[in-house]
């Protein structure tokens, strides 16, 4: 399974129902768990970001339509970015010429 990196922009709407924050965490865990992925950490952040979520997928479209998902229901606006592992780090560089 490949690592996703996503950052998290609590949208106005997102801000006004805070307080729903947490089962929408859980919404989410779920709708990952029904495409195959998994949520791995879940981090609220401050500065530029609201929050970041560690994930695994499966591959590249599964994540995307897991991102424009959750995106679609105006809570939160989100980055996300393939993350490789040390030891994928290690096997990438050894490999080059």
């Amino acid at each position: 399974m490949a690592t996703y990196i996503t950052l998290l922009r609590y949208t106005q709407q997102g801000m006004k129902n805070i307080k729903q924050g947490p089962d929408r965490l859980n919404d989410a865990k779920k709708a990952y768990k029904a495409a195959g992925a998994e949520i791995k950490d879940f981090y609220l952040t401050m500065g530029q970001y609201d929050a970041v979520v560690v994930s695994e997928a499966p591959d590249d479209q599964t994540t995307a339509k897991i991102a424009l998902s959750i995106g679609a229901l105006g809570n939160v606006q989100t980055e996300t970015f393939r993350a490789f592992s040390e030891s994928e780090y290690k096997i990438i560089v050894s490999a080059l010429p």
